[in-house]
């Protein structure tokens, strides 16, 4: 008998642990009830979320997701309703006319001429003539996650 032979055999005073699977395996259904109470039993401070789960015979996941699932409902409802903003149109001021060889700097009227301007709670976005749709788009999903 070799040493690696004898290194891979099992010791005489080893103890294994044996499962006994019966039935077909299906996914257990958790009533709604049974969630917002372990969901409740988390948010108490000081809690853990493992130690909750465990002693549930949960995994921490399924308690992370429920938590997540809990607050769903109060984004969607948020998100879904239409949502409408006050659009102010200016009318744009006329050219200056220009008396001899006289140049003028163009103005705050020239320079937002062609823009929008977005305010949300009181922070004021400007958004000028070229902007990408992605980088606006982005621009306001910060803003509004921020709010």
């Amino acid at each position: 008998m070799s040493k690696l032979d004898h290194m891979f055999e099992p010791e005489a005073t080893a103890v294994h642990r044996l499962e006994v699977i019966s039935g077909t395996g299906r996914r257990r259904q958790f009533a709604s009830e049974f969630k917002a109470r372990i969901v409740e039993e988390t948010l108490i401070p000081g809690a853990v979320i493992s130690a909750v789960a465990r002693r549930h015979g949960l995994t921490p996941q399924q308690v992370f997701t429920w938590r997540r699932q809990a607050r769903e409902p109060l984004a969607r409802t948020e998100s879904q309703a239409p949502q409408f903003v006050p659009a102010i149109v200016e009318t744009a001021l006329p050219a200056p006319t220009l008396q001899g060889r006289q140049r003028k700097r163009p103005g705050p009227a020239s320079r937002s001429f062609g823009s929008i301007e977005v305010e949300i709670d009181g922070i004021t976005v400007r958004i000028g003539r070229g902007a990408e749709a992605k980088t606006v788009a982005a621009v306001l999903r910060a803003l509004k996650a921020g709010v």
